[in-house]
C-alpha cells in the first residue's frame, strides 16, 4: 500500500486518532504474528522507517537491508523525533539513507 500525505502534520493527526489510534494499540496488544514495516520519505530530503514483529528475517526489508538499524526505544518511539533525527543527518550530509528504526513504538 502506498500513501501520500499533503504535510507531516496530516500525518500525525491521522495516526493519533481513530480508526488508526485503536488498530495500533490492538496490534501492541497482540500481533497476531503479523509484522509490518513502513517507510516515510520527505520531499525536502529525510528518511525514517519502522519495522515491527518481523523476527527470523535474515536482512530487514526496505531499508533496513542497508541502513543502520537502531532499537524503537525513547524518544525514537515519537515519529516526530524520528523525525528529527533523520533530518538532522540529512542536514549535516551523513552519509547513507538514514537510520532505520526496529521494535515496537508506543501507541499513540
Amino acid at each position: 500500500m502506498r500513501q501520500y500525505w499533503h504535510d507531516f502534520e496530516s500525518l500525525e493527526a491521522w495516526a493519533r486518532t481513530l480508526p488508526h489510534q485503536g488498530w495500533w494499540q490492538e496490534f501492541h496488544r497482540d500481533s497476531g504474528g503479523t509484522g509490518f514495516w513502513h517507510e516515510t520519505y520527505f520531499r525536502r530530503g529525510g528518511i525514517e522507517a519502522v519495522y515491527d514483529d518481523l523476527t527470523g528475517r535474515a536482512a530487514g526489508p526496505g531499508l533496513a537491508r542497508f541502513a543502520p538499524v537502531v532499537p524503537a526505544e525513547s524518544r525514537m518511539f515519537s515519529a516526530r523525533d524520528r523525525l528529527a533525527r533523520a533530518m538532522t543527518a540529512s542536514v549535516d550530509g551523513a552519509s547513507g539513507a538514514g537510520q532505520a528504526e526496529s521494535g515496537a513504538a508506543s501507541p499513540p
